[in-house]
């Protein structure tokens, strides 16, 4: 820029246009992945819906992924919510060590303890939504679907059906699959699936060109096991020594849903908000407990 175009440009007017700007109020950022969709409850803590589960997305082999994560509330009323280690091939997890000397303690407080700071498992899939009374602008989208131990349990129960007399079913197959019935109660203040179920046996669409344009519009699943995910171990053991101490500077809490974690009555860092996941009734004790044996006796 030459002298004379400096000395004509209004730079004073350009200056207070952007300390302007700068001092606005900010519109305060979403943290919510609009990927995700999650059905609402009706006045009466009901909630309905159709959803098609998806084949896998192109490039990859199962149609849902995997998830471990630890969210509880430690003694300094500061919430641990991270994905755990242990969803990567088995890896070694801070919370995974301290629960199995908590289990070894012999002592049935530190049991306790454990079982609720035990990891949560959630899967994610690709959908496709057939109906959704409460937000009709959703229907006929794809989204990410995330989900507890008991819908996968309803999906394995139709692939693998226990009686002789019943069909199985593939429920993410484009033409012999079935759409699948979410009904939703609250029960104990919790999110209840026992009533949903899947239809009888149907092709999503007649119309190819159809089923080909849905599956282009699939999410990868694989990407949620992205390093880029998880936390190092001395990072998530550093997040529990704060937590169960105090002693270590709080890094960014992760979000968290109500029907994940239940608050316990203390004077706490409130607990963020973030979309649902299984409660603890839809976990099966079972597997918790051969899991921390299995820590035990590892």
């Amino acid at each position: 820029m030459s002298l004379d175009t400096l000395r004509r440009a209004n730079t004073l007017d350009k200056l207070l246009s952007q300390v302007q700007a700068e001092s606005a109020p900010q519109e305060k950022k979403s943290y919510v992945d609009e990927r995700l969709w999650k059905p609402e409850l009706d006045k009466s803590g009901n909630g309905y819906a159709v959803i098609r589960f998806l084949p896998a997305p192109e490039g990859e082999e199962l149609p849902w992924v995997k998830l471990w994560k630890h969210a509880f509330q430690g003694p300094t009323g500061k919430w641990y919510i991270e994905n755990s280690l242990t969803t990567l091939n088995g890896g070694k997890d801070p919370v995974s060590e301290y629960n199995s000397q908590l289990w070894n303690s012999g002592l049935e407080s530190d049991k306790e303890i454990a079982r609720k700071q035990k990891r949560k498992l959630e899967y994610y899939s690709n959908i496709y939504v057939v109906s959704d009374s409460k937000h009709p602008e959703n229907e006929g989208k794809v989204f990410l679907f995330r989900y507890g131990k008991k819908i996968f349990d309803k999906m394995m129960a139709a692939m693998q059906p226990e009686f002789e007399d019943e069909t199985p079913i593939n429920p993410f197959d484009f033409w012999e699959g079935a759409n699948f019935k979410l009904k939703i109660r609250k029960v104990d203040g919790y999110w209840n699936y026992d009533a949903s179920s899947f239809e009888a046996v149907s092709a999503l669409s007649d119309d190819d060109a159809v089923l080909e344009g849905i599956y282009k519009k699939q999410y990868s699943l694989q990407e949620f096991l992205a390093p880029t995910n998880f936390k190092s171990y001395d990072e998530l053991k550093k997040r529990l020594d704060d937590v169960l101490s105090g002693t270590v500077t709080a890094s960014a809490a992760a979000m968290i849903d109500e029907d994940v974690v239940e608050t316990p009555q203390m004077k706490s860092e409130p607990a963020p908000s973030m979309p649902s996941t299984p409660s603890p009734s839809e976990e099966d004790e079972d597997d918790t407990m051969s899991y921390f044996q299995k820590l035990a006796n590892g």
